[in-house]
Order: structure tokens, then C-alpha cells, then sequence
């Protein structure tokens, strides 16, 4: 089965960084013969350039019809005004396409020194609810300046989230060490991470080879720090996995090698971890792998969803690649390489060309 694919490279360092992956994905492309149609667009600044607004139901349209969404790195903190077409892109398609679990992948690399021992973690965190407030309410926001001193944020959590995150980190738990740690503040959040306790635990019940614990969130913190070796999959609700996710991720040694999948039951995105990093851009050092190995995850949640196995060992040689070439200084400075971002791009193609 052939794969679409709608490109798109985002703001600041995406460009450089989408180029990457899309070297890397033609590359796989002839090797393991997976028909990929790569169909590339616009979205952030440049839409709104062009058409007005950063996205365009057009572009959605366009994404509906497609297999997969591989998006680049977007200016968000510049877009403040939906009236004025500044949407969230990376929002506009998780809600849309109810993109509901964001998996975030962070392990060591031989060649990366580590403030820890090595670790193999995946973040499982829920995407569509919870203390965000541009995805709560079907009409406004869920912030409210009551004066201008008192300002009140509301927190949405539903059964049906919380249950279908939970199915999601259960079963990616099953494949992995069938270790599943639960993270909360139900001490605090008594109602609402109660609900989440109590989905994962009625889910858990079709699970029982599964092993369960759950940390509330600040102790979560401290033991990730010092012992991240002792979890497998972690799933939590939005904002805690938002920030969970980016601390596993700097301590597998950057941001830069996190990659993320935003997945739902019909579609699903890869995107880069990090953000669009303007101070950089144009100077070929940012670090591409993030998005390649974004790229990589998207590849393999095709090839899960139509059982096919070639789909499967392209991601896992773009992943390899990404190891080898970590290992062997064949990398950007920020990961104790030497090399620029196209140049690393190209160390990668070699490697993929061998695979």
C-alpha cells in the first residue's frame, strides 16, 4: 500500500530541518520500495503571507485526504490573533484531525554524554483536553480576566479522553516491557485526576500482563532525573506529558533528538519536538533529527495500521541511521558533532543508502 504524505516545513529552522527528512524519506523510499508521494505545502508565516492565515481549510482538506502529516517546527508564540488568521497550525491540526495521544520517544545514544545512566522511555500524553485553553470549549477560550488583577483557567477532563490515552499507552506497553507508570496530582486534582486514575484503571483491566504504578507529578520529576532507567511507558495527561516529555527528551542528551507523533484513530503527524528556534535559522546548525526521527515514527504508525512490514524497516533503518551517525560524531555541534545541518543530512543518506 502506497503512503501520501503532506510536507510541511514550518517557520525559522524547519526548512533546513524538513529538507533532511525529506532526503531521508526519498532515500528509504527506493530502498525498501514503499511508494511514498510526497505532496509538500505551506503553513505559519508563509500562509499567512500568501493566503491570510497561517492555515486554511483548503490545507486541511488536503491533510484529510492524505495518509500521514509530517509538520515542521512553527512559530506559535508569534500567533496571537485567530481573528487576524494567526492560528496555532500545530493545534489546529491536533484538533481537526483529534489527534488525542502525542508520543514522545527519549533514550540514550552511545557517543551523547548523559547526566544519567542509559534509558529507552516513551511518554505517552494526551493531546485534546486538560489545562490548554484553545482546546476546551466548543465556543471561547477556557481562560478568563475576570479583572484586571483576577485571571481564571479552567481545566477540561472527560471519561472518554482519559480511557482512549490510556488503551493507547496500555498497548504500546504490551509491545515494549509491559511496564506502564501512571502520572497524576490527584492529591491536588482530586476530581479531575481522579477521573484520569479511574479510566486507567477500568482500561487496565483488559491489560492484566501489564504492570501498573502511578507518581504524582513533582515526585515524577525528581525520579526521572535521577533514575529514568527504572520506566518504560509513562502516560499522563496534557500539560504534564507537555512538560515530562521535553525533560526525558533533554536528558537523553537534546530536544533535538526527540521525536513525536501525534496520532488519533484515523490520522496522524509527525512533528519535530522542539520549537522553530528564528535566532538560528539560515545558519545550517540546527539539528535535523528530531524531525527525521518524527518522520521515522510516522512511517511505523502507517505500517501498524495496514500491517505493512516494509513501512516497518524503513522507520527502524531511519532510526539506526540516526544512532550510527550520533555515534559517530557524524552530527550538529549541539550534539558534540562538527557538522552543519546539510552535512549531517548527507551523512545520514550514506547510512540509508547502506541500509
Amino acid at each position: 500500500m502506497d503512503m501520501n504524505i503532506v510536507i510541511i516545513p514550518g517557520d525559522g529552522i524547519g526548512p533546513e530541518t524538513m529538507q533532511v527528512s525529506v532526503e531521508s524519506l526519498d532515500t528509504v523510499n527506493t530502498q525498501f520500495g514503499l511508494g511514498l508521494q510526497l505532496s509538500h505545502d505551506i503553513a505559519g508565516h508563509d500562509s499567512l503571507r500568501q493566503h491570510g492565515a497561517t492555515v486554511t481549510q483548503a490545507l486541511l482538506d488536503k491533510v484529510k485526504a492524505a495518509d500521514g502529516l509530517l509538520l515542521g517546527p512553527m512559530a506559535t508564540y508569534d500567533f496571537k490573533d485567530e481573528s487576524k488568521g494567526e492560528i496555532n497550525p500545530s493545534k489546529f491540526f491536533r484538533k481537526n484531525l483529534d489527534l488525542y495521544a502525542n508520543i514522545r520517544p527519549a533514550k540514550t545514544y552511545a557517543g551523547i554524554k548523559t547526566l544519567t545512566g542509559p534509558f529507552d522511555l516513551v511518554v505517552v500524553r494526551e493531546n485534546t483536553e486538560g489545562f490548554y485553553a484553545d482546546r476546551n470549549m466548543a465556543l471561547g477560550h477556557s481562560e478568563i480576566l475576570v479583572t484586571d488583577d483576577v485571571a481564571i483557567s479552567m481545566r477540561r477532563i472527560t471519561r472518554v479522553c482519559c480511557e482512549r490515552i490510556a488503551r493507547s499507552a496500555f498497548e504500546l506497553a504490551r509491545l515494549r516491557q509491559k511496564r506502564l507508570t501512571l502520572v497524576h496530582k490527584a492529591n491536588v486534582l482530586r476530581i479531575t485526576d481522579g477521573l484520569f486514575l479511574q479510566a486507567c484503571a477500568d482500561v487496565g483491566q483488559d491489560f492484566p500482563d501489564v504492570a501498573v504504578d502511578d507518581f504524582i507529578v513533582d515526585a515524577m520529576m525528581a525520579h526521572v532525573v535521577r533514575a529514568p532507567e527504572k520506566f518504560d511507558v509513562i502516560v499522563t495527561t496534557n500539560m504534564f506529558g507537555d512538560i515530562l516529555s521535553d525533560l526525558t527528551a533533554e536528558l537523553s542528551g537534546s530536544l533535538g533528538l526527540g521525536g513525536s507523533l501525534n496520532a488519533g484513530a484515523h490520522h496522524a503527524m509527525g512533528q519535530a519536538a522542539h520549537g522553530s528556534a528564528p535566532d538560528i535559522a539560515g545558519q545550517n546548525i540546527a539539528n535535523p533529527f528530531s524531525q527525521v526521527l518524527s518522520a521515522a515514527m510516522l512511517l511505523a504508525w502507517h505500517a501498524s495500521r495496514h500491517n505493512q512490514p516494509h513501512f516497518w524497516a524503513a522507520s527502524q533503518a531511519m532510526e539506526k541511521a540516526v544512532s550510527d551517525c550520533v555515534a559517530a560524531g557524524e552530527c550538529t555541534r549541539d550534539i558534540g558533532g562538527q557538522l552543519g545541518t546539510r552535512e549531517t543530512g548527507l551523512a545520514l543518506k550514506r547510512r540509508l543508502q547502506a541500509a
